[in-house]
């Protein structure tokens, strides 16, 4: 299974890509996570930012590759705890699809966007900037990769 992060901005500070790299990389074979990016649109005063997010987002949705099951990350969706994302990950692996996580620019993800995903997954109640999202999201997802395969990187217990 590949899990891809497709997300807007192709021009990270160095600190994101080496945070992104040290987990992406710590997948096996069997589970690999792969970052596409697309670019972020350029903003001015006078852009108006909804038709700023809905070409980001139709950029994600092109980028995404065929039959992912799409999920989106969003404010407004389910959050898990570490434990949940591990069993929602065993899901994800079982269905036999690939997965595509869609993080959108710094205007979010657009309804049209939105209406495309197979679900919608939180991070937080907080707004994170769109660059730290990545990392988050990797390093979750190898926490949960952690659980699945008893590997000692996961030490936090279930109450």
């Amino acid at each position: 299974m590949k899990i891809y992060l497709v997300a807007v901005g192709n021009r990270m500070p160095q600190w994101v890509n080496s945070a992104y790299r040290e987990y992406a990389t710590r997948f096996p074979r069997q589970c690999r996570l792969q970052l596409i990016e697309v670019a972020t649109q350029k903003r001015s005063k006078s852009s108006d930012p909804s038709r700023v997010r809905e070409l980001e987002s139709s950029a994600l949705l092109s980028a995404v590759p065929k039959n992912c099951h799409r999920v989106a990350l969003e404010r407004s969706g389910r959050e898990y705890s570490t434990e949940q994302l591990a069993h929602r990950l065993q899901q994800w692996m079982g269905e036999g699809r690939d997965v595509a996580l869609l993080i959108g620019g710094p205007d979010g993800l657009s309804p049209a966007c939105l209406e495309h995903m197979d679900d919608r997954w939180s991070l937080s109640a907080l707004t994170f900037a769109h660059p730290l999202v990545r990392v988050i999201v990797a390093e979750q997802l190898y926490r949960a990769w952690s659980i699945i395969n008893n590997l000692p990187y996961h030490r936090g217990h279930a109450n």
